[in-house]
């Protein structure tokens, strides 16, 4: 990982939200709680929240990095508008504690390169109190040493790598908020092994953690069935060798974690070689409408993007635009026809938002008197009985900086889905699999859409 030295002031400019177009090119590809029983050293000279570096008697400055133009463009990037649209919808509705959350994003075009130099900007320039979902495995990895020794509060990561909560004594400000990688393997690898066992099956895996910890926990439950693992390079748009040797393989059962634009290159790379196999995406790269889209941009029109994806199998963790009656999509539709920009509701814009809602409560629940430390004495401490809208509990302690602990397998027919199993939760390494008991899924958001000051 890149460690960056907080001397440098990097005078990149970025893209911030409130400018941004959705030119975003496709083959650029693309509760109460306080700190006490800490020795945490805090970053506040006096201990107080509006001395705070961030934070104000009326205000609140988080940052964020995602990739608003290049290769993870294409859906990433509305993600910042939907966490923006409940932020507002929050300071509409009186802030937290009288305070506005100001929320600034800055485009890193998925290069990490490019998030040093934005999260360089953020921290030393912008002075923010928290980043808050900077996105992307190889990104994020970049600048994840660099807000744990300047002590900013890297708050629920949009990735589910193992990096961002395995290991909170060398990470001890990060926190992931998905469900991670290795436990979204071995569910699907389970039931994989359970249901599909003559399946042979083939591995489509982006070429760092991501890939990696995916294939980890496949492995735990299907080492044997699988006959090929091929990984792709981000940026690098052919896949023809990949899908060439997954075919040569016999691999009649592909897994893909990757992201969205490389489920579409890899469907239209396998339509275009005659490879006619059953597929899973991770939830990172299942989305139906987007995934239709590429396609059709990438083939020039030659394929219809519509149903895609029909009968692909992915996992979900959070309730999405296939359940417009659930209370949370209800929530997030009134969320975005009253602050969002222009465009439909998605997933992607979903995804944000559910994110805000959790470092909403997470401020809420640390306080009035807010500093960085207090708010990651606060996560450790009740993270795991944080509401919302996820299917499975939050898995965070002072032991344990891991998100959401479970999904469910499903598959995509149009804009619905049918379920192939419960909600199933886990742990990384050999934690057993079980049926989600705690009734998460049923939670339903307060009146108000913001979550009560602790």
């Amino acid at each position: 990982m890149t460690s960056l030295d907080p001397r440098r002031r990097r005078g990149a400019r970025a893209v911030r939200l409130g400018s941004l177009t959705a030119a975003a090119t496709a083959l650029t590809l693309g509760l109460a709680a306080c700190g006490a029983g800490s020795d945490r050293e805090s970053s506040s000279e006096d201990g107080g929240g509006a001395t705070e570096t961030g934070v104000t008697e009326d205000s609140i400055k988080i940052g964020a990095h995602f990739p608003l133009t290049g290769v993870a463009a294409p859906g990433y990037s509305e993600i910042p508008t939907g966490a923006k649209a409940y932020f507002d919808y929050v300071n509409e509705n009186g802030g937290v504690y009288d305070r506005q959350i100001e929320y600034l994003v800055e485009d890193d075009a998925y290069n990490p390169s490019n998030t040093s130099r934005v999260t360089d900007q953020l921290v030393l320039e912008d002075e923010i109190f928290a980043m808050v979902g900077g996105l992307g495995t190889p990104t994020h990895s970049a600048v994840i040493d660099f807000l744990n020794a300047e002590q900013v509060p890297d708050m629920f990561v949009s990735s589910g790598a193992l990096a961002w909560g395995e290991d909170p004594e060398e990470n001890p400000y990060t926190f992931s908020w998905q469900p991670d990688y290795e436990i979204e393997g071995k569910i699907i690898g389970q039931y994989i092994a359970e249901n599909m066992p003559d399946a042979k099956v083939g591995l489509f895996l982006q070429d760092d953690d991501f890939g990696d910890d995916g294939e980890a926990g496949v492995r735990q439950y299907i080492d044997d069935q699988i006959v090929e693992s091929v990984r792709y390079t981000s940026g690098n748009t052919d896949v023809g060798p990949q899908i060439s040797a997954l075919q040569a393989s016999g691999a009649d059962l592909v897994l893909g974690f990757n992201v969205p634009s490389y489920t579409a290159l890899s469907q239209l790379t396998a339509q275009q070689l005659g490879y006619d196999a059953d597929w899973y995406y991770s939830n990172v790269g299942s989305d139906p409408a987007l995934v239709g889209s590429l396609l059709e941009r990438f083939s020039e029109g030659a394929v219809d993007g519509g149903g895609a994806l029909d009968g692909v199998m992915t996992s979900e963790y959070i309730p999405g635009t296939d359940q417009p009656d659930d209370p949370w999509v209800q929530l997030w539709q009134e969320v975005w026809d009253a602050s969002g920009e222009e465009g439909e509701l998605t997933n992607y814009r979903i995804y944000g938002m559910s994110q805000a809602y959790a470092f909403v409560q997470a401020l809420m629940a640390t306080g009035p008197d807010l500093t960085r430390d207090g708010l990651v004495e606060t996560v450790e401490e009740i993270g795991a009985d944080l509401g919302g809208p996820p299917l499975a509990p939050f898995r965070f302690s002072a032991d344990s900086h891991m998100g959401i602990s479970g999904v469910r397998i499903v598959e995509l027919q149009g804009n619905e889905t049918e379920e192939l199993t419960p909600v199933l939760v886990t742990d990384i390494g050999d934690a057993p699999i079980e049926e989600e008991s705690s009734g998460s899924a049923d939670d339903a958001p307060p009146e108000s859409g913001i979550p009560e000051e602790g």
